[in-house]
């Protein structure tokens, strides 16, 4: 198994990248009555429910290393050839990560193999590229998340037809995902905060942060972002796919 670019960027990984519980219940309700589930490219498991038996896959020693000392075991292993028989869980969840796998498909289906009721994903759509972030200061990051990330229409096709559900972003989300500083951009001037975002790992950085850093100073992205001040969550493009395999009689997902 070759080192994964967690391996490479990961170190600290976890200070910034904690779960945002409004998220977290939005992904709970997505996992329906499930008892047991597996996380596929898991991280450091910042979203695992933690009233639930769960294993962790997750190829990076370097994220396996920032789980809780609490949380349940982890497998080194990679999303395309997981290693578990047939329906050897009752749900299996992939979290901000299928743009991650090498065969995001070969992912699904093992995803389906191994669940007994449900398939739960979180991505982002590629086509939602109107987030201020990457149209006035990182646009090269916009064509790059394009090439990897599947089109969510494709997704749900190759998950047999899933729903999709709007995840909105709190202004004081308490993850450090991408879209979480919308309404925080002198964070994004943060290297510690760019550190535990993997699309900044792909471009040069310094021409962006000097329009960001130029336009906070002069008060340009205030007056040209005003209406972001007054908002409490903003869509950003973040969607759970939810697939049922097997009825679920107590379904808890709401939008």
């Amino acid at each position: 198994m070759s080192a994964p670019l967690y391996d490479r960027i990961g170190i600290g990984y976890a200070d910034r990248r904690r779960p945002d519980e409004r998220i977290q219940r939005r992904i709970d309700a997505a996992l329906g009555t499930a008892k047991t589930v597996v996380n596929v490219g898991a991280g450091t498991g910042s979203y695992e429910p933690r009233d639930r038996s769960v294993v962790a896959v997750e190829p990076s020693t370097i994220m396996i290393g920032q789980r809780r000392t609490e949380a349940g075991p982890a497998v080194r292993a990679l999303a395309g050839s997981l290693p578990f028989p047939a329906d050897s869980f009752d749900a299996a969840l992939a979290v901000l990560t299928i743009h991650h796998w090498g065969d995001w498909r070969r992912g699904i289906r093992e995803m389906i193999r191994v669940a007994r009721d449900r398939v739960v994903v979180l991505s982002h759509d590629p086509d939602h590229d109107d987030f201020w972030l990457l149209r006035d200061y990182f646009p090269e990051i916009g064509p790059i998340d394009r090439a990897r990330l599947p089109e969510l229409s494709h997704v749900a096709d190759a998950m047999g037809g899933a729903s999709l559900h709007e995840v909105l972003v709190p202004h004081d989300c308490a993850d450090g995902f991408l879209g979480a500083y919308w309404r925080k951009p002198a964070e994004y001037l943060d290297v510690e905060a760019r550190a535990a975002i993997s699309a900044f790992d792909t471009i040069d950085v310094e021409p962006g942060l000097r329009r960001l850093r130029a336009d906070l100073e002069d008060g340009t992205w205030r007056r040209r972002n005003e209406e972001l001040l007054s908002m409490h969550e903003l869509d950003i493009g973040y969607r759970l796919l939810v697939m049922e395999l097997a009825p679920d009689p107590h379904p808890r997902l709401g939008d």
